[in-house]
């Protein structure tokens, strides 16, 4: 695999270099902000670009917008986004806008980085893949845990996977059950939650995250 990795970082640059080498993974280019990411990937082709979420000059979303331009060159690079803070704002926006290939971590998930090299790896199949906090962040209080509340304990924690972009083989490795018993929780949350059921992993993410969002307004409004 061949990466690129914006951050304004030089310490967790150069860790993260460090690490990917170690899996043999090569880093065609290590960047400090974003000005020349553009170009970077169109001349090295790499096959992921990690990049920060918040990057100079104004630290807000640099990393965002660039994201959604490398997507649009067409180079077939996937883009996994790293954040210090939970921001559902802008993983929506991503998921919204990007095509499949993307992903949006917490950077905290860099020192687990058996997570985070799956998730890397994901990246690059073309999967969705969105930190479990962002997830929390929909349905953690009490007003967004009315959304699912029509859902049993297990289909909330088989919702939670499905909107960090698993697909049901993953959900099946995690969760430690069945196929046949992934299916029959998958079609009875997108029942309860009235999502159109699809096989494509980014539309079934799309899907529960603005389901998620529109509840949440819903439910402000009412109160």
């Amino acid at each position: 695999m061949r990466v690129v990795i914006a951050e304004d970082s030089a310490l967790l640059r150069a860790g993260m270099a460090r690490l990917l080498a170690d899996e043999g993974i090569e880093v065609v280019a290590s960047l400090g902000d974003t000005t020349h990411v553009l170009e970077v990937v169109q001349h090295t082709r790499p096959h992921v670009v990690i990049m920060d979420v918040r990057m100079p000059p104004t630290h807000t979303d640099e990393g965002i917008r660039a994201a959604l331009e490398i997507q649009k060159l067409g180079t077939g690079a996937a883009v996994l986004l790293l954040s210090q803070y939970v921001e559902p704002t802008y993983a929506e926006e991503l998921v919204r806008h990007a095509p499949a290939g993307t992903g949006y971590l917490l950077k905290q998930r860099v020192g687990d980085f058996e997570e985070f090299l799956s998730a890397l790896h994901r990246v690059r199949r073309g999967e969705t893949v969105l930190d479990s906090d962002i997830f929390k962040q929909f349905v953690g209080s009490p007003r967004e845990k009315r959304a699912t509340e029509l859902l049993t304990p297990r289909e909330r924690q088989v919702l939670e996977l499905m909107a960090t972009g698993l697909t049901n083989n993953g959900i099946v490795n995690r969760l430690r059950i069945s196929e046949r018993a992934v299916e029959k929780h998958v079609t009875a949350i997108l029942s309860k939650l009235r999502i159109p059921n699809s096989d494509e992993t980014h539309r079934r993410v799309l899907a529960v995250l603005n389901y998620l969002r529109g509840m949440e307004r819903l439910q402000g409004r009412a109160e």
